[in-house]
């Protein structure tokens, strides 16, 4: 039995390109199964609800009520691959929840996968929150997202370990045009039959890359519910 994944895209440093890698996550997931399920705990716009009204749900970690219905929906093993756009305010509280009520370890009952990925900053801030994920969450459960358009000179040692993915970066004109509200990247493969260019080439890139991360984070997270080791399947580092 295949688990069903969830990402949680997370920083706690603000402006990292966040909410980017959620949407191009959550359309890659929408493309490959035909359904995904996104939640957007942000304060700021614009936010992943105005990029995919269709398939996202606002959320908070606020009061009690708010995190109650935030997680009843994530530890449902219905074969539904969510995303989680986690806003910088809420990172601490989150997790913290998490780790109150044993999220880790209840998905992994309920065939439920957790991913975590962490979008890496330059400032303290993300160090520490780096830090702490490490000490909470399972190796195998946690992965560096390098943004180069953030990091352009590359990503911090401490962060650079076996599990990373990498974004290129995009000329500045590109990247403007990807933050369109009215832009999305699988209409954009579609209708340019051009494959030479530059955004063609970069979303195919990073389709391929969750592609891969999402097949061996559903394999994985059915062995883990069944107790057996999963040292095996570890993802292999996108370069």
């Amino acid at each position: 039995m295949l688990a069903t994944p969830i990402y949680i895209i997370c920083s706690p440093s603000p402006q990292v390109g966040k909410t980017l890698i959620a949407r191009v996550m959550s359309e890659f997931l929408l493309l490959k199964n035909g359904t995904a399920l996104s939640f957007d705990v942000n304060l700021k716009e614009p936010s992943l609800l105005d990029y995919l009204p269709n398939i996202t749900e606002t959320a908070d970690v606020i009061d009690t009520y708010g995190k109650m219905q935030l997680m009843d929906p994530l530890i449902i093993h219905d074969r539904v691959p969510k995303v989680i756009d986690l806003g910088f305010h809420a990172f601490d509280e989150f997790f913290k929840m998490c780790e109150e009520i044993g999220f880790m370890k209840e998905t992994a009952r309920c065939y439920v996968a957790p991913i975590i990925l962490y979008v890496a900053g330059a400032d303290r801030i993300s160090f520490r929150g780096y830090e702490m994920l490490r000490r909470r969450i399972p190796p195998a459960s946690l992965v560096t997202v390098h943004n180069e358009f953030v990091l352009r000179g590359g990503l911090p040692e401490a962060m650079d370990g076996e599990r990373v993915i990498r974004i290129r970066a995009l000329p500045l004109f590109l990247k403007r045009y990807i933050d369109r509200l009215g832009f999305s990247f699988t209409g954009y493969l579609r209708n340019e039959k051009d494959w030479s260019t530059e955004l063609h080439q970069w979303i195919r890139r990073n389709y391929s890359m969750f592609r891969d991360l999402d097949s061996s984070v559903m394999l994985r997270g059915s062995y883990r519910s069944r107790g057996t080791d999963i040292d095996s399947l570890r993802c292999t580092r996108a370069t």
